[in-house]
């Protein structure tokens, strides 16, 4: 019996592994492919590290991007310089993405996937993802709407991984396709951040980073209906 179990359990996580590897189940990253970000997945996995912890410290790294921006536009900046929250920020949204990189190749070049592993592989980008926007959004507040320019960037972005997951879920591959996927919002608001961080070190509002916020919202939406009209296509056409 326990022969049984052990060899579905093999079979489950081979299935599992294969799965990670065919298209439309991985987001296409260039950096995937580089030699040291192989050397590093290489290197957590010998000391056994889980892609699921990475992907739990990517959204703790996120919440240290998101107070950072908090941070960055009050008053007292809590004992530093606005700029240099700023900075902080872009650092920490830099790492949130490193850490999101790490989680897949560990489970799949290193074999440390786990049946929940999917779970851990979308779930926690929402959260990330959320955090940092309306971390930005609390870094604007000072200009009109900020905040609620942050909360908007946050549920649109949410939405593009919602659309994605649906075509999925209705039997096609899951599309990646921007103009304002994952990467690219994380891009726009590092950008944000380090134009920001030079504005405020000579005292003026942080307007880059809230016309970041802008092109996050309405990239976001853009892309939500661009994958919505993708999956209504291949819907009419396998119909």
């Amino acid at each position: 019996m326990f022969g049984t179990f052990s060899a579905g359990a093999l079979s489950f996580q081979a299935d599992l592994e294969r799965k990670a590897m065919e298209p439309g189940t991985r987001r296409p990253l260039k950096t995937r492919e580089r030699r040291w970000a192989r050397a590093l997945a290489a290197g957590l996995a010998r000391r056994r590290i889980r892609p699921n912890a990475v992907s739990v410290a990517s959204v703790v790294v996120a919440a240290a991007a998101g107070a950072s921006l908090a941070l960055s536009g009050s008053e007292g900046s809590g004992g530093g310089p606005r700029w240099l929250w700023l900075v902080a920020a872009a650092a920490f949204v830099q790492l949130r993405l490193l850490c999101n990189m790490l989680d897949g190749l560990i489970a799949v070049e290193g074999g440390l996937g786990s049946p929940v592993g999917e779970i851990y592989n979308d779930l926690p980008d929402r959260l990330a993802d959320s955090l940092a926007l309306v971390g930005a959004g609390l870094a604007a507040r000072a200009l009109p709407w900020g905040m609620t320019l942050g909360w908007l960037a946050a549920l649109a972005a949410m939405l593009t991984a919602y659309v994605r997951m649906l075509g999925g879920a209705v039997g096609l591959p899951q599309s990646f396709a921007g103009p304002m996927a994952k990467q690219h919002r994380m891009f726009v608001l590092t950008l944000g951040c380090l134009g920001s961080a030079l504005e405020t070190a000579v005292g003026r509002p942080p307007r880059v980073l809230y016309a970041g916020l802008v092109v996050i919202a309405a990239g976001s939406l853009v892309t939500a209906a661009r994958r919505t009209a993708a999956i209504a296509r291949a819907l009419r056409t396998r119909g």
